[in-house]
This record gives C-alpha cells, structure tokens and sequence, in this order.
C-alpha cells in the first residue's frame, strides 16, 4: 500500500544553526581568585523521571560532572499538566540563575492546551540541545508487524485503535499521529489519543498493552526495543536511525512524512546576564567533548546545538506553529 498525501501539519519549523561559539573557561571563582567546576547549578525537569526529558537532563549532567564543567549537579522532576507545572515553577523563580528547566516541543503545545498562565516566551532561552526523530512503536505482541498494517486497522477502527503519547496536546508525541493520520488519509479530529505524562508513563501503558500503539521518541524505549519487548514500525526522520537500523522511515514505507522533536533549556526571567552565559558557556563546552558526541550515538539524538537569542528566535517560531496547529485541530 502507498500513500502519497502530503500531511496536512508541518513538522518543526527549520531554523539556521549558528555556529556555536567556543566555551569561555567555565569556572566559578570563590572570590580568592581560585577557581573551578560551576557548583550550586540545579536542573529541573517537568514531567516524570525514566521519559525524554529526565534522560536528556540526567545525560547532560553526568557529561558536565565527568568533563569537570561542573559538580555535585541536582536534577529534579516536578511533574504534572504536561510540564506546566515545572514552567510555573520557573517563572516564579524570577532572577534566579542557578535554576534551568529542561524542556522542548511538549511544553509549548502544553502551555496552550493546559491553558497554563506562565509562557514559554517569559523565560530565558539558554539552549537547543538535541533533535530527535519519533517513533511509531507497538508491543512485542502486537498483530502489527508493519506500520502497513497498522494503517490499515486504524482506517478500519479509529475509534479502536488507540495511540498513546507522552505529551500533551500540541507535544510532539500528539503531533506526530495527527500528522501520520492526515498523511494516510485518516481525520486527525477522529484519532482517539492517549495523553501520558511523559514516556515514564506511557511505557507501562504499551508493555501492558493498553493502547494499540505508542508515538514517541526513539531513545525513549531503547532498552525495551533491545530486549524484544517492543518493535519499531517506522521513524519519522529522513534517514533511518543507527540505534534502530531494521526500523525503515516513513518515506520507505511510502508515506510522505517527515517529523522531528527537539529538546532544550531555559532559564527563570531576568536572571543576570552573567549567569545566562553562565550556563551557555558550560552547556557549550559539554557539547564540544568527546563524551557528549558518545551519549548522541548512544541515544540516537541528533546534534542541534544553538544558543542564547538564536534560540530564543527558534522558540517563537516553534510558538507561533504550535499556536497555529492546535487551532486547526479545534483544541485551542
């Protein structure tokens, strides 16, 4: 079966990478002019721990401790309301520059759809970290063997065929089946979809079977991919993914798609500027190590590094798009 509808959503809007620029000595100074690893630095992430937003967080740390850009880092979920709990949190802490929030595409369809108070655009932008393509992913005991097959029961049974994701509304884990579904034809307002709060959550979900399939990120579920527990039935990237090679893309199945998710990190409004470069310049000289390119191979992340305004330009684009899919759909 081939499909050749174009999807009626776009996938994230493009925006030239600038150059990052090269890490300025990230120290902190006592005061007795000695200086060292950045301490006191916290990173909060806003949904539950074992998703993609607490691997991204949790590998950035470990990578920034094992390089000696900085110590004894704290990581920390507050979950709930698609991670608007967290970016209320993060606009409370006005000044404060020691706090990031780890975020991306999720957050800012959440904060329209959770009708959340606190927006993304009140906040620092600090960086754009990774890019990640998603996956359609079915249990290991699932009839579906090929995402053909999928299609072809969901076009049968939308109301049957049910799909879980680990964001809400306007993430990209809800995006993604809306844009799978108007690319083969199906009314994305007629896919029954799952909200989870994050892939923490939606795991347990598809191993228990609760849902008929699941659409996330690739690195979420490696480990379970890895152990035959779960089955990739096509990525939403150009090219196929090096962690998931048998998986084939969209495009090879005959479906013309392409999305990316992309994660990232901002900072509480009006914090000093010194701490923003504070925490660009450690984030820089932790993607310019070895360590950090060996976590990308291993995650299957893609490199999408931009910082400060250029992503803080990005972040508007993103808002915009998100703002503008969310009212086709009739969810905002």
């Amino acid at each position: 079966m081939k499909f050749h509808r174009r999807a009626f959503l776009s996938a994230a809007a493009a925006v030239p990478v600038a150059a990052a620029t090269a890490a300025c000595g990230v120290t902190a100074d006592d005061g007795s002019g000695d200086s060292g690893p950045l301490t006191g630095l916290r990173i909060m992430v806003p949904n539950s721990p074992g998703g993609g937003y607490d691997t991204t967080a949790r590998s950035i740390a470990r990578v920034m401790e094992d390089e000696s850009i900085a110590e004894s880092v704290e990581v920390f979920n507050l979950e709930g309301a698609g991670g608007t709990v967290g970016l209320q949190r993060t606009v409370s802490e006005s000044g404060n520059g020691d706090l990031a929030m780890q975020m991306g595409l999720g957050v800012v369809g959440a904060s329209y759809t959770q009708n959340s108070e606190a927006k993304l655009t009140a906040t620092t932008p600090i960086a754009k970290l990774v890019e990640e393509a998603g996956a359609i992913v079915v249990p290991a005991a699932s009839p579906f063997q090929t995402i053909d097959d999928l299609v072809t029961a969901w076009s049968a049974d939308l109301s049957g065929v049910t799909v879980g994701g680990g964001s809400s509304p306007g993430g990209p884990d809800h995006l993604l089946p809306m844009q799978l579904a108007g690319a083969v034809g199906i009314d994305p307002t007629q896919v029954n979809y799952v909200t989870y709060d994050g892939g923490g959550e939606l795991l347990p979900a598809l191993l228990g079977e609760k849902i008929a399939f699941g659409a996330s990120g690739v690195g979420e579920f490696i480990d379970q991919i890895d152990a035959g527990q779960l089955r990739v039935l096509a990525v939403s990237g150009a090219e196929r993914v090096p962690v998931v090679p048998d998986a084939p893309t969209f495009a090879e199945s005959g479906i013309e798609l392409e999305f990316t998710n992309w994660r990232g990190w901002v900072a509480p409004p009006e914090i000093e500027d010194a701490d923003r470069d504070k925490w660009i310049d450690a984030l820089t000289a932790m993607h310019d190590s070895a360590a950090w390119q060996e976590e990308l191979d291993k995650q299957g992340w893609t490199d999408s590094f931009l910082t400060g305004d250029d992503f803080g330009t990005f972040l508007e684009e993103q808002d915009r798009m998100v703002a503008d899919t969310l009212q086709r759909l009739g969810l905002a």
